[in-house]
């Protein structure tokens, strides 16, 4: 399988929601050391505040749902169905390593250029250091570094380390196999929120834990910005994976798309994991569970990292809608198809592959397909 197309994922920009300016009463000492100037104006007349807000954020948030709680099922089925996004608290994961593996990405990604350069990603290769995939089908720069690791971290880690490697690799292999167990039980959540159990995906083994799952982690850089209105962290798309759980530092950036409403910000929360619904899920939901546009918008002044763990099923397995979910009145919408044949369908057509792999009781159009009319630039 060539997972180094894992990332080359369908793209499609949207017009940015309009703004909305409302005026807020607030004390303005509260407010003292949150003032920028794109962010607010002060009155010196009144020491008023007015802010300029979203509009998608005032009535929207992405759910935050605490997986102790004895509706977390039902909660995430909701949340699937509504919006393919979620965040999760009580997951499981210690802190600790989320910060231990914080503090990895920042030293890889603070190292000189001609040093990270060593551990450069080749051309047919997963993992590595690299910019965005996707930036060449952008005239929008992506103010962007990333490196991903497939597999042990271990030949690249000594590239960028040469005397204290051990170390980093053991922050990450213990991050992986904490957020594999972690992507499992969730996986398990959502399906189940659709009503499946083990007996219903023989892939999932014979102790229905995915074993044999497919993961890869892909470390985000975004550098401060001295002019965010002419470039993006990273330009929207969907995931080609069963799920993706993401790890970000206090530094907002994420984006999602929701239908009716336009781009909601996904703040992050103390110990909080963003989950997404990917592509692979939404085929093997029959089109219940949509997989969520996301983008990563940049900071003028603050940089951000972000830590995904991009979770698949095994490389050669077919997936389908699954058969508990199609009925004469729910045909299929989509045929069979391997990750691995996915992944290329993906990186040639972009936000059309779902079309393209639709059954032919469902025709061309796609209830997830996503309109790529809108040029960046």
């Amino acid at each position: 399988m060539d997972l180094s197309l894992c990332l080359q994922e369908s793209l499609t920009l949207f017009e940015p929601t309009r703004s909305t300016f409302i005026p807020i009463t607030l004390t303005l000492p509260l407010f003292r050391n949150c003032l920028t100037p794109t962010n607010g104006l002060i009155s010196s007349k009144t020491s008023h505040l007015l802010l300029v807000v979203d509009s998608s954020l005032v009535s929207e948030a992405v759910p935050v749902i605490d997986l102790n709680d004895p509706n977390a099922l039902q909660l995430i089925g909701h949340a699937c169905r509504s919006w393919g996004v979620f965040q999760v608290i009580n997951h499981g994961i210690p802190t600790s390593i989320l910060h231990q593996t914080e503090s990895t990405a920042k030293t890889l990604f603070s190292l000189p250029l001609e040093q990270k350069l060593k551990a450069s990603r080749s051309p047919d290769a997963v993992s590595g250091y690299g910019l965005a995939r996707i930036s060449p089908f952008f005239s929008k720069l992506m103010w962007y570094e990333g490196f991903t690791v497939f597999g042990s971290p271990l030949d690249h880690f000594r590239q960028l380390w040469p005397r204290d490697y051990t170390k980093h690799c053991d922050v990450i292999e213990e991050y992986e196999k904490e957020m594999k167990k972690l992507a499992a039980k969730l996986a398990w959540l959502m399906l189940g929120s659709l009503g499946i159990t083990k007996e219903d995906v023989d892939w999932a083994g014979p102790n229905g834990d995915f074993a044999d799952a497919s993961s890869a982690s892909q470390l985000n850089y975004y550098p401060a910005c001295p002019d965010p209105d002419k470039a993006m962290g990273l330009a929207a798309h969907t995931d080609s994976t069963i799920l993706t759980i993401l790890y970000q530092n206090s530094i907002s950036g994420l984006q999602v798309m929701k239908e009716g409403v336009g781009w909601v910000t996904v703040p992050p929360i103390p110990g909080g994991l963003v989950v997404n619904v990917g592509d692979l899920l939404h085929i093997l939901s029959n089109g219940l569970y949509p997989s969520v546009l996301h983008r990563a918008m940049v900071n003028r002044t603050k940089h951000r990292i972000s830590i995904a763990c991009l979770y698949g099923p095994p490389a050669n397995v077919q997936i389908s809608p699954l058969p508990k979910l199609v009925s004469p009145s729910q045909p299929p919408l989509y045929r069979a198809i391997t990750w691995s044949e996915y992944l290329g369908t993906k990186a040639k057509y972009f936000n059309k592959a779902l079309s393209i792999i639709s059954s032919p009781q469902k025709g061309l159009a796609d209830v997830n397909d996503h309109n790529n009319s809108v040029k960046v630039g």
